[in-house]
């Protein structure tokens, strides 16, 4: 199954990105999914459902600890999963 995951962190500064969110954009560029869309307000990634959880945890966990007081997530199922091209099955 193929996800989206949009999640954002707080609290905001607007004149600086805080660590919470460097941390958490550093573990969703650094993961291993299809697409990730990094933003000021809004981060989105995709990929399969496996590296899409493994990295939501991790953003969790890494976010909290370097001062997130808040961190809003949804995640959609938008697919199956990717089929390499030579798997007939």
């Amino acid at each position: 199954m193929r996800l989206r995951v949009e999640f954002t962190t707080e609290p905001f500064d607007l004149d600086e990105a805080p660590a919470h969110a460097v941390v958490a954009r550093e573990i969703v560029t650094g993961a291993e999914l299809d697409a990730v869309d990094v933003g000021p307000f809004g981060n989105t990634a995709e990929g399969d459902a496996d590296q899409v959880l493994g990295a939501v945890a991790a953003l969790l966990r890494g976010s909290l600890q370097a001062g997130a007081t808040r961190v809003s997530l949804q995640v959609n199922v938008i697919g199956e999963a990717k089929r390499d091209e030579g798997d007939l099955t």
